[in-house]
């Protein structure tokens, strides 16, 4: 029985994404284990979805800054423009 993390006192927003995702998982296996006293449960809940959001919120910041790259008639790279430039 592998018991869900301990670090509720570590700030969900000073997490890198690894970090929180696999706090996450551990705090979905422990829920779905259901051997997680109730007051736990909803405290490890919480935590998870204040997690999410992190990762959500990280997701979202990566995904603004990739470029793709552009190429000229030739193949040839000419410079970069957003991902979702129009």
């Amino acid at each position: 029985m592998t018991t869900p993390p301990q670090t509720a006192a570590i700030d969900v927003s000073s997490l890198s994404f690894e970090k929180a995702v696999e706090e996450l998982e551990a705090i979905v296996s422990a829920l779905e284990r259901g051997d997680v006293a109730l007051d736990r449960s909803i405290e490890i809940y919480e935590r998870g979805e204040a997690l999410k959001k992190h990762c959500e919120a990280l997701l979202s910041a990566a995904e603004n800054r990739i470029e793709k790259i552009r190429l000229d008639r030739a193949g040839k790279p000419q410079g970069v423009e957003p991902l979702d430039g129009e």
